[in-house]
């Protein structure tokens, strides 16, 4: 029987180089959510199905109906997690001495069995942080300025933007458009179809003046809706206030619509510059956490997938090898210089065949020094460092190689 061998469709390996920037990405934006407070939590790739279908769902996640369904040996429904905000109410209806608020977040794999294109996969690594039972738009505002860090970080030029579910549902009900929920799923659309087809797509919902109407009224500014009283209008003026007060700049766009019958009160969506890419989202969900301990539990989050953000960021990644300990038939005094230098912290390979071979599989690697132990070498007491990208050669000592490759690794850039 010929076997296939291959990765199945929606899934894939990361080899270096790949697999090393997507770790110091990961590891750019888990800095980022430890120095805002948040702790790490881990939850099962396994769930029951009863936990995620559709009809357990109030309010419905658009992304369940993608889920992987699966039994186990006893005939039990279950099914792998589409994301992990669904598993904070199992979380908390099993863990009610939870202290609130509850900040944490979670960086792991999720999986959706959904149609595969470019940037789309079907396991992908979702990078969530949650502020549970707490109302006030301070955290909202934390979220924001945490998020900006980290596009800074990461090099993204991106700008935040930022609505409100009140608001969206009081603009659409001024406008006296009966269906709202329909209305709003035709204005998610806008960045997909343009604006002449939503508009047609309205007015299955609308007369003419109620669609131009309404599209008059998304081009306002927010003071606009604070001076008429639109319900959500002053949470978004405080969100700005105390995001002025993080140094970061907001943007109010009024079409955006996230999450139907999820979110509640303030969105939000990082949106690369220069296009619609969209890089992290998240919002303010207050009906979902609780939904199993019959009450309501405030919460507010972000999330975003980091295959996306990998390939968007422009940073230097550091050396994942620093050195090349290449033996010259002084096997013991290579191991004992190796040993040395992973003490403190420096990442290195040994190498004890043909120094030709040892050149070339250093060079393969990018590594950017190598290190030469030999008869001569131990004569000296000292050791022959080499510069792979300039080609210098110097005799030092253990304690002037390890100063070396610690300045090295403090600079944070690469040689190669």
């Amino acid at each position: 029987m010929l076997v296939e061998v291959d990765t199945v469709k929606g899934f894939q390996d990361y080899l270096p180089p790949e697999s090393v920037r997507r770790r110091f990405v990961k590891e750019i934006i888990e800095k980022h959510f430890k120095l805002y407070g948040f702790l790490p939590i881990e939850t099962p790739v396994i769930e029951f199905d009863e936990i995620m279908k559709p009809d357990n769902l109030e309010p419905a996640d658009e992304a369940v109906s993608d889920r992987f369904r699966l039994r186990d040996r006893g005939g039990r429904n279950l099914g792998l997690r589409y994301e992990f905000t669904f598993q904070l109410s199992r979380i908390f209806k099993q863990n009610p001495n939870i202290k609130l608020p509850f900040k944490r977040y979670q960086i792991g794999e999720v999986f959706r069995d959904e149609p595969i294109g470019p940037g789309r996969f079907r396991q992908f690594t979702q990078c969530d942080a949650d502020v549970v039972g707490e109302s006030s738009v301070d955290s909202d505002a934390e979220l924001l300025a945490m998020l900006s860090d980290i596009v800074k970080e990461l090099g993204i030029e991106a700008r935040i933007c930022v609505n409100n579910r009140k608001l969206i549902n009081s603009l659409i009900e001024s406008v006296q458009i009966g269906d709202v929920n329909q209305v709003m799923r035709e204005l998610d659309k806008l960045d997909k179809i343009g604006e002449d087809l939503v508009k047609a797509n309205l007015k299955k919902f609308a007369d003419t003046n109620q669609v131009i109407t309404l599209f008059k009224l998304l081009e306002k500014d927010l003071s606009f809706f604070i001076s008429n009283a639109f319900d959500g209008a002053a949470e978004l003026e405080q969100l700005e206030k105390k995001c002025r007060q993080y140094g970061v700049k907001i943007f109010f766009t009024p079409s955006m619509i996230r999450g139907l019958g999820y979110y509640t009160g303030n969105i939000f969506e990082v949106k690369q510059n220069g296009g619609n890419i969209t890089i992290a989202a998240g919002g303010r969900y207050d009906r979902v956490v609780g939904k199993y301990v019959n009450r309501e539990i405030p919460a507010v989050g972000i999330s975003f997938g980091l295959e996306r953000v990998s390939d968007l960021a422009k940073v230097n990644i550091p050396d994942s090898i620093v050195a090349s300990v290449i033996s010259l038939n002084r096997d013991s005094q290579m191991r004992k210089l190796a040993k040395a230098l992973r003490t403190e912290g420096i990442n290195c390979i040994t190498s004890s065949g043909k120094p030709g071979k040892a050149l070339e599989y250093a060079n393969s690697l990018k590594i950017p020094y190598v290190i030469f132990i030999g008869d001569e070498e131990v004569a000296k007491k000292k050791f022959k460092l080499k510069n792979m990208v300039s080609g210098e050669e110097k005799y030092l000592s253990e304690k002037q190689v390890i100063n070396v490759f610690v300045k090295h690794i403090k600079s944070g850039y690469l040689l190669q």
